[in-house]
């Protein structure tokens, strides 16, 4: 290599270097659509999903945080963001393959209709049958072909983007991971707790090593992940299915001791909806009333027992 080609290298590395790295988080808006027939696939813009007539109730379009180089974009999107800036722009073509995977003749199905919910027999219903997912497109007597191909199977992508910044904040960063995760960001803080716990003490080595552990309660130091749960976030199946692996994913990133997640539920007594009802009406001074009312001899109950006996 010449001093020339060597001084290029080392220029280009030093660029590389200076910008976004792996395990970096930044805040990307992107819009994903068809090569093809241009049909938005995913957007962060509420306006670009309007105009596809994408329905946008219920969904939050914003910017999403996102780890550089631990899959949460597609491969290409991921290289093309090693040493980019905040503030710049690119669009990235995605391969099918890289995308949702080549299309499969073999993945379209004549299966039993038997296997369908009555409620499901019609071309366009999403069916799992035996585990798998498709879509059924035909059902004519007994007989169903389904197609388990995914619906962009076949369909090579472009991923425009835009850096917006890098995070750097520990709180935006988790907020962010929990965005994604779960297509909401809950109010999250962190902050260092004292707790008290169980440490084990070094015994002296002349100690019986069958001797059960001497144990210490000292304090330590725990930075503490809060997570202000939202109801929506509490009925989320992503949440309610992999809160654990989510949770460590977030502890390890961010290097933080634990998580607590916090629910509150606000409300006067009439939230109860007559649940006095369902216990009888009895209240407090209700049930000691009710039970001064009763007059019940133990030996004359023993007796009737007795008597039922024989």
């Amino acid at each position: 290599m010449s001093d020339e080609q060597q001084a290029e290298a080392e220029q280009v590395d030093e660029e590389v270097e200076s910008g976004i790295q792996d395990g970096d988080f930044v805040r990307l808006a992107y819009t994903v659509r068809t090569i093809e027939d241009g049909d938005v696939v995913d957007t962060t813009d509420k306006e670009v999903a309007e105009e596809a007539e994408i329905d946008v109730e219920g969904y939050e379009f914003e910017p999403r945080v996102v780890i550089v180089g631990a899959g949460h974009v597609f491969p290409e999107v991921d290289e093309a963001l090693i040493g980019a800036e905040a503030g710049d722009e690119d669009t990235v073509e995605i391969p099918a393959v890289d995308a949702f995977g080549e299309y499969d003749e073999d993945e379209v199905r004549t299966v039993s209709a038997n296997k369908i919910d009555e409620d499901d027999r019609y071309p366009g219903a999403q069916v799992t049958i035996d585990g798998d997912q498709g879509r059924l497109e035909t059902i004519i007597g007994g007989r169903a072909r389904v197609n388990f191909n995914h619906p962009l199977a076949g369909e090579d992508l472009e991923y425009e983007y835009e850096v917006l910044e890098l995070v750097d904040d520990r709180e935006e960063q988790a907020s962010g991971l929990l965005g994604m995760y779960l297509q909401e960001a809950p109010d999250v803080w962190i902050q260092t707790d004292e707790v008290e716990e169980e440490q084990v003490v070094e015994s002296d080595d002349d100690e019986d090593e069958d001797a059960e552990p001497e144990t210490e309660t000292v304090t330590v130091d725990k930075d503490t992940l809060y997570i202000e749960a939202t109801p929506q976030m509490t009925m989320n199946q992503q949440w309610m299915f992999s809160k654990q692996q989510i949770a460590q994913d977030i502890m390890q990133r961010l290097d933080i001791d634990r998580v607590i997640v916090q629910e509150t539920i606000e409300g006067g007594m009439g939230g109860m909806g007559g649940l006095g009802g369902m216990m009888g009406g009895a209240g407090g001074a209700d049930i000691e009333e009710a039970i001064e009312d009763v007059d019940i001899d133990a030996d004359e109950l023993a007796a009737e027992l007795d008597a039922d006996e024989e």
